[in-house]
């Protein structure tokens, strides 16, 4: 749905130049979430703008939905970004027009009849949540439901791909809760493909399928938020912090990441019955992630029995590694 290659794009002044995107590849299957993990100024919102190119990558293509939109310009590329839906960071909604009016003008701009319109708007007021708030203005709106309209006016266009500028960022967690669940229900159901950027891991834990963490214009790693958690991946020791000590007398201790089925198996149980051993949880947790069911924990076991205990959690499917 998504297709990036070898993107870059920089920025000069006099004094420097930035490599705010630094050849940057990029898969997102159609009806995944996509989120890309980063730092301010890592290069994330300057990645998304390409996509619907309102910032011109200097070299690379960019193509949604098997359209190169790097190869257009003008009327074409215009009509090209109905297709892609935008929802912002400070919702970006004018104060002077209602909630329907807010959505209305996405349509106004496709030209769409005012029938058409009409019968629009209100279909995705309640698609959001906002059937009763359609003549109220943004000033009266908490931010969550200014939110809603801006989710709601990005879908207008009927669009295969939503991109999402740090959405939930400006929002409160329990506000931020029920965007992540709306935009989840809201891929589940119109099947659309959704690449967002976000410096919040809960994001990421939350509703994305696939991931890539970025920094200073690159993709440090990338892939099925699944598939890095089996790894020691930046993204698994972030999503999964471990606390507790990196040392115990008379123990080696190790690091375990599990997740799909074998986060909810007993493994640290049967450790401890095949090798007659004792194995203490120093910190850990599993959780239900949008994909998977994921867990990491930090065990310490008789150093006799590490060895032994090690390689049966790698045969079960854990990935180990020594706590540092």
């Amino acid at each position: 749905m998504i297709e990036i290659r070898g993107l870059r794009k920089t920025y000069r002044s006099r004094k420097q130049s930035v490599n705010a995107v630094d050849n940057v590849d990029l898969t997102v299957g159609e009806g995944e979430v996509y989120g890309v993990l980063g730092q301010s100024g890592a290069g994330k919102s300057t990645l998304l703008r390409c996509v619907n190119m309102l910032e011109r990558p200097d070299t690379g293509t960019v193509a949604v939905d098997g359209v190169e939109l790097t190869a257009l310009g003008g009327k074409r590329l215009r009509i090209a970004r109905h297709g892609i839906g935008m929802i912002h960071q400070h919702f970006a909604l004018l104060s002077s027009r209602t909630v329907a009016g807010n959505v209305a003008f996405a349509l106004e701009v496709t030209g769409a009849p005012r029938a058409e319109r009409r019968a629009r708007v209100a279909e995705l007021l309640e698609l959001v949540g906002l059937s009763g708030r359609a003549d109220a203005y943004p000033s009266q709106l908490s931010g969550g439901q200014k939110q809603r309209v801006g989710i709601a006016r990005a879908l207008a266009a009927r669009p295969k791909v939503l991109l999402s500028d740090e959405a939930t960022s400006a929002l409160d967690p329990e506000t931020t809760d029920s965007i992540l669940r709306l935009l989840l229900d809201l891929n589940r159901r119109l099947g659309l493909t959704i690449l967002l950027i976000t410096h919040e891991m809960t994001v990421v834990k939350r509703i994305c399928t696939s991931a890539a963490v970025m920094r200073d214009g690159k993709f440090v790693e990338s892939g099925r938020v699944a598939d890095l958690l089996r790894r020691d991946s930046e993204l698994a020791r972030d999503l999964f912090p471990l606390d507790g000590p990196s040392s115990v007398d008379g123990s080696a201790v190790l690091d375990v990441t599990v997740s799909g089925d074998d986060a909810d198996k007993p493994l640290l149980a049967e450790v401890a019955r095949r090798f007659d051993t004792d194995v203490r949880i120093l910190a850990g947790h599993v959780e239900t992630l949008a994909a998977t069911r994921a867990g990491r924990w930090r065990i310490a076991v008789p150093t006799a029995a590490s060895e032994d205990a090690a390689d049966f959690l790698r045969k079960s499917g854990a990935q180990v590694g020594v706590a540092s």
